[in-house]
């Protein structure tokens, strides 16, 4: 499969957008016409032919541009890739994970040939020819998790298991919708979801932790997390909030169709092999209304979501200040018709 590759931005002028074909495998979160927090994990299983779910690792049409939006955030902000000391086997494991899977499922665009610990990586869209001793760091131009990281699209943290708990002790983060993994790196599971609404009085994380502690190598998992941004903004993090929190601002009627987008993270996890720490990725997806409403049960959907969102849920993804607004566009879209259950086009 050869993918054509855009050539946008994610900031300043904001020429992201999506193609026909990229709307219609938006991983839409909604599967009923409302939401409630839950932990929606399901195995991370090959899903239908063109779907985000067809491989494991997702490669798709914005993959340069979201590269080289990452080489910028890591440019002005080394903070946003740390790991701890102890943490180097798991940073390999995930260099072989997706350096496997991507060369696996889309051989037209990357290789990997392995001689013993002799590893010749070959990146086709980003110009990268590279031989390397697996294990050893001396012969990469990052630490392991940072190579890989800025070649492949989502975000990754890598989970720590140890005393009973999961401890976030490294990661790449660069397109995180408002939290900081400066502020996070260290906390273990419960400290990182503190600030989630609703979800721990429902015991959500209490559940979620002790199905994690026993996930088991070759068996990954995945979920579905949503919010909104306003702009094509990879970058929504809060060391950034200066440059995107006054966007919240600037919505109105007439340009809601452009400027207001769905973001959906595919959230995966695999039990890592040497280590036995958790790989999280998170994937992000965007969609502003304008498309999201060429798909007619999503533009039906949304609004009816939207009107019955709990304030805490509304507050906490910072949607308060335009979501009626948002609604109010969509509206014209929704002409009553029942919806099929799930989240996939009709």
């Amino acid at each position: 499969m050869v993918l054509a590759f855009k050539n946008e931005t994610f900031r300043d002028d904001f020429t992201f957008s999506n193609s026909p074909a990229a709307i219609r495998r938006f991983p839409f979160p909604f599967v009923e016409d409302k939401y409630m927090y839950s932990v929606n994990i399901e195995p991370h299983e090959l899903g239908p032919k063109g779907s985000v779910y067809e491989f494991p690792i997702d490669i798709d049409e914005h993959y340069v541009s979201e590269m080289r939006d990452r080489a910028l955030v890591l440019d002005a902000d080394p903070g946003r890739c740390q790991a701890l000391p102890h943490m180097i086997t798991a940073q390999w494991d995930m260099l072989e994970l997706l350096m496997t899977s991507m060369a696996r499922d889309y051989p037209e665009h990357f290789s990997l040939t392995r001689d013993g610990n002799q590893w010749h990586w070959i990146n086709r869209p980003l110009g990268i020819d590279h031989k390397f001793t697996f294990g050893d760091v001396a012969t990469l131009p990052y630490q392991p998790m940072e190579y890989i990281g800025r070649q492949c699209q989502g975000d990754f943290s890598i989970q720590d298991q140890r005393d009973g708990q999961l401890w976030m002790d490294a990661g790449i983060i660069t397109t995180q919708a408002d939290w900081s993994l400066d502020f996070d790196v260290g906390m273990n599971f419960f400290e990182w979801h503190a600030p989630v609404p609703l979800a721990h009085q429902a015991g959500v994380f209490d559940r979620a932790l002790k199905f994690l502690l026993n996930m088991q190598h070759g068996r990954p998992v995945r979920r579905l997390n949503w919010t909104m941004t306003i702009n094509s903004r990879l970058d929504t993090s809060p060391e950034n909030y200066h440059k995107w929190g006054i966007d919240r601002t600037t919505v109105t009627p007439e340009n809601v169709g452009d400027k207001v987008h769905l973001r959906v993270e595919l959230q995966a996890l695999w039990r890592l092999p040497r280590s036995n720490a958790i790989l999280f990725s998170i994937r992000c997806y965007m969609i502003k209304m304008r498309e999201l409403a060429t798909v007619p049960k999503w533009g039906r959907r949304l609004p009816r979501v939207l009107r019955t969102l709990p304030d805490e849920i509304a507050d906490y993804k910072g949607l308060t200040r335009y979501r009626q607004t948002t609604i109010d566009w969509l509206s014209k879209y929704d002409d009553g018709a029942p919806t099929s259950l799930g989240g996939g086009p009709d």
